[in-house]
């Protein structure tokens, strides 16, 4: 008959000290997190921030905004180039940067050439939760990506609140991402090769500021043609690209409900607190484990 095999008895820590050896580094961790995040998240500063205003009531959906990106950026061009009117809808890819789609049309309602791609945040989510740096806003407020740095974790693509950020899933060990980077990650930068292709004025290149003065002085003169709202201005704290529309841009397919804060404010508290909570829960489980006592193994 076998014998009973007494558990072994851990000596040299009690459960009490244990409970307060616990407390004492959760308390200390996560007050050295809160700290940290007091800090300011991550937005554009320094020189005057670029942007464009897109006026949709003047966009003609040649798509030729489209076919200058690809050009200018080395990404592959439509085998047909095509306009709304005769070609399918397209979508963003890590190698197709803006779209141009025809949205909202009905037999009842005419719908609008809509033209999209990343708005450049003024407090980007992207670059907040990017923990490599592989995402980067210049002080122009253009958010830039460097495929160097990137590791693949996608943090940008589930941060972005407008989806724009594409991960290539067949690019095997070599992550990339896909957005559109404004131009200014090449070193001739002189405005969105998007702009100077469009025959129609739809796009307009310049500060932020500028743009909105124009933007409102557009509202003010043709109330009549425009929805009396800038898609841009407050939304997420603001956006690079600005939007008129003559329709609501919620039948357009535009984000609605977004707060008027940069994302990263909502957030950049968790985001920092969480790498210390991680840390507690890591050391509370180890000083468990070695607490607990081991079950013998089954007798022969």
């Amino acid at each position: 008959m076998a014998m009973a095999t007494t558990p072994p008895v851990v000596t040299g820590v009690t459960r009490r000290q244990f409970l307060g050896t616990s407390a004492a580094a959760a308390a200390g961790l996560c007050v050295g997190g809160m700290a940290s995040a007091a800090a300011t998240p991550p937005q554009a500063s320094g020189a005057e921030r670029i942007g464009v205003l897109v006026d949709l009531t003047r966009c003609i959906g040649c798509r030729a905004c489209v076919r200058a990106c690809n050009d200018r950026n080395d990404l592959p061009q439509d085998p047909q180039p095509t306009s709304v009117w005769d070609g399918p809808a397209q979508t963003l890819t890590y190698q197709r940067w803006t779209v141009v789609n025809r949205i909202g049309q009905s037999t009842a309602q005419e719908g609008s050439s809509v033209k999209q791609q990343c708005l450049h945040c003024l407090e980007p989510a992207c670059v907040s939760v990017c923990p490599v740096g592989a995402l980067r806003q210049l002080d122009s407020g253009a958010v830039i990506y460097r495929q160097e740095r990137c590791i693949g974790c996608r943090y940008c693509v589930f941060a972005c609140p407008f989806g724009i950020p594409k991960f290539q899933w067949d690019s095997g060990v070599t992550p990339v991402i896909g957005k559109c980077q404004f131009c200014a990650q090449h070193a001739t930068f002189d405005g969105p090769a998007c702009v100077k292709a469009c025959p129609t004025g739809a796009l307009k290149f310049g500060t932020r500021e500028e743009l909105l003065f124009e933007a409102r002085a557009r509202l003010h003169a043709r109330p009549d043609r425009y929805l009396n709202h800038i898609y841009g201005e407050q939304e997420v704290g603001g956006t690079s690209w600005l939007y008129l529309s003559g329709q609501p841009f919620e039948r357009l397919g535009f984000p609605q409900g977004l707060p008027s804060v940069g994302l990263p404010r909502l957030t950049w508290v968790a985001l920092k607190v969480l790498p210390a909570a991680v840390t507690v829960l890591a050391v509370i489980m180890s000083l468990a484990s070695s607490l607990l006592p081991r079950r013998p193994p089954p007798s022969s």
